[in-house]
């Protein structure tokens, strides 16, 4: 039995949890007995939460003092969440998802950096967890998994004993797990609250972070809302090319080799020596470190919606552009009207240039039109449903709706894939039935 009649202080942190519907009868239960109304001998109350909707401040005032201060460290700030997290959005459909967010854990936050994924659901946490495109060694969290177990998977994930933590929102709040380099979001929650403190699991005591937020195309209207209620600005970034996780895993490969004890050295030194040669100090060290990172094969990937197989092409004009019919002309004519199946998803960059994506062709620059291989995703045009040139593409009919069949049974559209600056777009390197090409043979270059 615990006696509260002669409670000093109350502290209730999260408080709009703690006073929701779920949880408030028994924070009134507990509490009855200590406070009297319009009573000088009330406990002194501190109520903490990153979110406070208007109904909070209600509910509040049976528990506080009829002078008690209200403390707003966010103010008339738009940004409500964490200003030491950087903020980035990844397209990618449902079918690819857990393949690219292996690949961003390896650039973002690597085999030595602590990662939380946030699913919407339990079953999408367990099945993430055990997926083999995440390399380092994970763990669930969510609301089945009994307490006791919850603490010991905590203090493993605090500990350092493994690296991912895959979860629900039951680790969005409460927990201070210090140096989380990484936060992931599986989908854009449906609530702008939710959204701000799973991204503040990241960048806290004075660190920096990141947090990446996967969305589908049909899940941009939701995106645009969490960037409208929280105050901020998506980055809007293609996944991490091939160059980016060999650099990444490279880095890894090297910490593992600096953890070696110097003792455990000598015992491979014959078998090193053997090595160098048969294969020479360069081509043995360089198959050791591919080995030790996991990055032995390298899937090419789209920049603009993280299908596998495809290569962004950046199509420059000099002019500017008004309907994607006019670099699809000109590519029609450079490279045959047969060219269409090799073509998966074409749309504008900022300022009415083309992105594309495609398989292999024989282009050749002139002073008009340039093609590049994009490394990264350039900032695209903003997506206008009224803008009917550029939801189709042809002979340049802007009335006309009709697609063109991609290399991967994807429709060939322009609204809202493929977007650059100038003209481009993604180009598939497995074309089914044809004649395999790399794509610098394909392109001269």
């Amino acid at each position: 039995k615990l006696n509260l009649s002669d409670l000093k202080h109350v502290v209730l942190d999260e408080v709009d949890q703690m006073l929701d519907m779920g949880f408030a009868e028994q924070v009134e239960e507990i509490l009855s007995l200590s406070y009297k109304k319009d009573s000088d001998t009330n406990p002194q109350t501190l109520l903490f939460s990153a979110t406070c909707p208007p109904w909070v401040y209600e509910v509040a005032k049976k528990y506080m003092r009829p002078g008690c201060k209200h403390v707003d460290l966010i103010g008339k700030k738009t940004q409500r969440a964490a200003t030491t997290v950087e903020h980035l959005a990844i397209a990618c459909h449902w079918s690819q998802r857990a393949a690219v967010i292996g690949d961003v854990i390896q650039v973002y936050s690597g085999s030595h950096g602590r990662t939380i994924i946030f699913c919407e659901t339990k079953k999408e946490a367990n099945e993430l967890s055990v997926n083999a495109s995440i390399k380092q060694s994970s763990q669930t969290l969510h609301g089945d998994i009994p307490q006791k177990q919850r603490e010991i998977t905590l203090k493993g994930f605090r500990n350092g004993a493994f690296e991912v933590l895959v979860a629900t929102n039951v680790a969005a709040r409460g927990l201070d797990i210090p140096e989380v380099d990484l936060v992931v979001q599986s989908s854009p929650p449906k609530d702008v609250e939710s959204y701000i403190h799973r991204s503040g699991r990241t960048g806290r005591a004075g660190r920096t972070g990141v947090c990446i937020c996967f969305y589908q195309r049909k899940e941009e209207e939701q995106l645009r809302y969490v960037e409208n209620k929280a105050g901020i600005t998506f980055r809007r970034v293609g996944v991490p090319t091939a160059n980016d996780i060999i650099k990444a895993s490279s880095k890894d490969a090297v910490r593992f080799l600096d953890s070696v004890p110097v003792t455990a050295i000598e015992y491979f030194k014959e078998s090193a020596e053997k090595l160098i040669e048969e294969k020479g100090a360069v081509e043995a060290l360089a198959a050791a470190l591919a080995h030790i990172s996991g990055a032995t094969s390298l899937e090419q990937r789209s920049l603009l919606n993280s299908d596998a197989g495809y290569t962004t092409i950046q199509m420059s004009c000099s002019q500017e552009m008004h309907n994607l019919g006019y670099a699809w002309r000109t590519i029609k004519e450079q490279l045959g009207d047969e060219f269409e199946n090799h073509i998966h998803r074409m749309t504008f960059l900022k300022g009415k240039n083309v992105s594309r994506s495609t398989h292999n062709c024989n282009w050749q620059d002139g002073r008009r039109w340039q093609l590049t291989v994009a490394t990264e995703l350039p900032e695209l045009e903003e997506k206008q449903l009224g803008n009917r040139g550029d939801r189709s593409f042809g002979g340049g009919n802007r009335g006309e709706r009709r697609g063109f069949r991609g290399g991967r049974g994807g429709n060939f559209r322009g609204n809202g894939n493929n977007r650059f600056r100038n003209s481009g777009g993604d180009f598939n390197n497995s074309n089914r039935g044809g004649h395999k090409r790399s794509f610098s043979q394909a392109f001269d270059y």
